[in-house]
């Protein structure tokens, strides 16, 4: 677990917070932010169907399918 400390700042109306290097989501992440209490919890937002399949379509493509054996499983009896 990385911990990381910074500080609150203003941006506009609204208060802001940078997130170090060594903590950050990347460009152009939308994020859910929950609050209890103090605490603030930050995660990426879902992405939809369409844009998780269109993210699993541009992974390689694995090299060779292994293919089960077409053996049969015999019935058990008293199963």
């Amino acid at each position: 677990m990385t911990i990381a400390k910074t500080r609150t700042f203003r941006s506009g109306n609204s208060e802001a917070v940078r997130l170090p290097k060594d903590v950050a989501f990347g460009a152009d992440v939308e994020l859910v932010i929950v609050r209890s209490g103090d605490v603030m919890t930050l995660y990426p937002a879902s992405s939809s169907i369409p844009e998780m399949i269109a993210r699993l379509r541009e992974l390689p493509a694995p090299p060779s399918v292994e293919v089960r054996d077409a053996e049969e499983l015999t019935e058990r009896e008293g199963l």
